[in-house]
């Protein structure tokens, strides 16, 4: 396993070159949770964070044959994005499961969770990602407070 820091001038990058093994997904995930934490993510963000990195990393053990991957995570704007790279060429595909089903609702509810969830193609394999903003956008005007309507 190698570690890499690649700080740019535009935007913070933390990547890690990893061999993927299902006990260690939990080190990844608190790994992913400091740096989100470290770029100014609150509590929210670090948790979904930790989820979305469950769900990429474990995607790779299941529905790729190498279990080989470069994990990121991108500070830009007030956004964490967090994307792994694997050689599979199968695009992941998110769709309701079957109500019976034992998995298969991870990426669901990844999207349901985070501003924006894709991937990109590329010629030796894919990037899967989701964007998450670092904080809450806001609080939701309630009745009788200062500044509500």
């Amino acid at each position: 396993m190698s570690v890499a820091l690649h700080p740019t001038r535009t935007s913070p990058t933390f990547a890690w070159e990893i061999t993927v093994r299902a006990a260690e997904v939990g080190e990844w995930r608190e790994r992913v949770a400091v740096v989100v934490r470290g770029l100014g993510g609150d509590t929210e963000a670090v948790s979904v964070a930790r989820l979305g990195t469950s769900e990429l990393l474990t995607n790779v053990i299941r529905h790729v044959g190498d279990p080989w991957c470069r994990l990121e995570v991108v500070g830009w704007r007030r956004e964490a994005r967090v994307r792994v790279f694997d050689r599979g060429r199968e695009v992941p595909a998110i769709a309701a499961p079957d109500e019976d089903a034992e998995g298969g609702r991870g990426l669901v509810l990844l999207r349901a969770m985070t501003d924006r969830l894709g991937y990109t193609r590329t010629p030796d394999g894919k990037w899967v990602w989701f964007e998450v903003p670092l904080t809450a956008r806001g609080v939701r005007d309630v009745p009788g407070t200062p500044g509500s309507g």
